[in-house]
């Protein structure tokens, strides 16, 4: 019997481009092909409004058997919506404005190329920090993931978190271009697998798989396959292989089945 198998996306740099729509390409081959043979999830950090933006809106529940967003604490499964969390709930108002308060005073001091709005992003389960501002366009998106690449912004800021909240049992995880993400030990993205069920195998697809990075710990889960991508194409080619390897392992099983009984 084949087994039941799920695959599971990140969404940034794995199934689009950075805050990108899904190229129509990538989904008809996601839904035209790969659907046949699996089911479909993605999980990313984003809230839901912006998976939504890239994955075609409400259709995106119809497309995907389960849709995570922060990680899985905001979950859907066949579109409807599963048990929530809160960080508010987690650490209490008190600590999570004290640690509000530092980041902002922190980004306050930075001195950039330039610096747009929305610097902290609060969201069920998590922060999103963006030193620059989420605000920033497409291009100077790019610009400043240079400039990261270059200077540790990101890196940097997070290692100042960690000297003034030791005791903080936070993951400070980056990803994307701008920001990173901050939460509870525990709500990475493996925190979306509790509520994935009745599956022999979960492939995880995703571009942002070494140690911090927030594809890290669901690529590295022994409750996963995990496959480091480097781009949408790259999930497409990597998917071709898993189909062929799928349909070639179907292939042998068949032929080491015993005849079936006949009756006389």
């Amino acid at each position: 019997m084949a087994k039941k198998v799920i695959c599971l996306f990140d969404v940034d740099g794995t199934l689009t481009d950075p805050r990108q729509s899904i190229k129509p390409q990538v989904e008809k081959f996601l839904l035209g092909t790969v659907k046949k043979e699996f089911d479909l999830a993605v999980v990313g950090g984003s809230d839901l409004n912006k998976l939504k933006e890239q994955l075609g809106g409400k259709s995106m529940f119809e497309k995907y058997k389960y849709v995570f967003a922060e990680n899985g604490l905001i979950a859907f499964k066949d579109g409807k919506q599963l048990r929530t969390e809160t960080l508010q709930s987690m650490i209490g108002e008190e600590q999570l404005q004290d640690f509000i308060n530092f980041c902002l005073k922190y980004i306050s001091e930075l001195h950039l190329p330039f610096k747009r709005g929305t610097f902290i992003e609060f969201r069920s389960g998590m922060l999103n920090i963006s030193p620059v501002g989420r605000n920033c366009t497409q291009e100077e998106r790019i610009q400043f993931y240079e400039y990261d690449l270059e200077n540790q912004i990101r890196q940097k800021f997070i290692q100042a978190i960690k000297k003034e909240f030791p005791d903080l049992a936070f993951t400070y995880s980056i990803g994307g271009q701008i920001s990173f993400d901050v939460f509870p030990i525990g709500w990475d993205k493996t925190y979306c697998l509790r509520h994935i069920q009745g599956y022999e195998e979960i492939h995880f697809f995703g571009d942002k798989t070494a140690e911090g990075g927030n594809d890290h710990e669901i690529y590295e889960s022994d409750l996963t396959v995990g496959h480091r991508v480097t781009s949408p194409e790259d999930t497409v080619k990597q998917l071709k292989i898993l189909m062929a390897l799928t349909k070639e392992r179907k292939e042998r099983e068949q032929q080491s089945l015993p005849f079936p009984m006949q009756c006389a």
